[in-house]
């Protein structure tokens, strides 16, 4: 761990330049104490670091420190540091181990490449926090200490013991067979089996996670592109489906058709607008789907649904009143 601290030490003060002990110790999250004895150790085993005094002073090493890796042309070098930018590595507790590759990266690179390969990969954004509208994207929030023992578990092949809080059941105990781990807009999902069932789980609801001794019993290899397809057409086709008839303003139906499970019929109405038969997940998704709609869309059938939209509405329209 030390090793990889001082490492990344030296890599921070080869892009920076100079760097204070009290940013030195912001970028490895340590003391500045430790940040002080790292340096010692840097010095001890000959690496050329030095202190500059005064107000803007701090460490920094002597010009010509580098080493560099071959091999790699712009293009390749863009793309790992474009792939070092996404999120998704967050979902499974390896952002700090990511930054610190992409360090190791930035600074081996040929200078020929380094400095043209970083300005390009800041003009590419991937997967930003917020799309057009403002709007935030979610992602799951897992503490490090969960992720970390299902990631070891899934690499080292043991079974893991989760505390898992499935919808609307109390959290209990399960020990499961991990077969991979899967990031989907920043979620992140569990791919495993329980007593030889296909089990998926999502990462935000585990509480608690123990990796166990015992081997698990899975595959050697394991196609997790083509598993996690057939696991969210299972998905799709099960539960309490319900199928919905819906009059929608043909501007609105890809928000619709997006939304739903699937399209079973399409017709023109005379008046433009479209009448789709549409399946939705359960009740709550059928709600759900039609009420962002507002009055673009309608619900002819079932009933209970077009009760269901016009209770809210009333509601909001209650609230909304005008005040005596």
């Amino acid at each position: 761990m030390r090793a990889d601290r001082l490492v990344s030490l030296v890599l921070l003060l080869r892009q920076h330049g100079r760097l204070s002990a009290a940013a030195l110790a912001r970028e490895l999250e340590v003391s500045t104490r430790t940040v002080l004895r790292d340096i010692e150790a840097l010095s001890a085993a000959g690496v050329p670091v030095y202190a500059e005094r005064g107000r803007h002073g701090g460490f920094a090493l002597l010009p010509g420190f580098r080493t560099e890796l071959t091999g790699l042309n712009h293009d390749e070098a863009l793309a790992l540091l474009v792939a070092g930018s996404r999120r998704g590595a967050q979902a499974f507790g390896l952002g700090p181990a990511l930054a610190s590759a992409m360090r190791k990266v930035v600074d081996a690179l040929p200078e020929s490449y380094g400095a043209t390969a970083a300005g390009a990969a800041q003009r590419l954004l991937i997967d930003p926090e917020t799309d057009l509208l403002s709007r935030r994207l979610a992602a799951d929030e897992v503490p490090d200490g969960i992720v970390t023992e299902v990631r070891r578990a899934v690499f080292a092949g043991h079974k893991l013991r989760i505390h898992y809080a499935a919808v609307d059941q109390t959290p209990r105990w399960r020990t499961v067979d991990p077969i991979g781990l899967v990031t989907v807009r920043d979620q992140g999902y569990l791919l495993a089996t329980r007593s030889g069932a296909d089990r998926t789980y999502r990462l935000s609801r585990v509480l608690a996670a123990e990796e166990l001794a015992e081997p698990a019993q899975r595959p050697d290899r394991v196609d997790l592109d083509r598993a996690w397809q057939e696991r969210s057409a299972r998905f799709r086709t099960g539960g309490d489906q319900v199928t919905v008839l819906v009059r929608v303003d043909p501007a609105r139906r890809g928000d619709l058709v997006d939304t739903a499970l699937a399209v079973r019929a399409e017709e023109a109405d005379a008046d433009g607008r479209l009448r789709l038969e549409v399946t939705f997940q359960d009740s709550r998704h059928a709600e759900w789907a039609l009420w962002h709609l507002a009055t673009n869309a309608e619900a002819l059938a079932p009933q209970w649904l077009r009760n269901s939209l016009r209770n809210r509405a009333a509601a909001i329209a209650t609230c909304y009143g005008v005040s005596s």
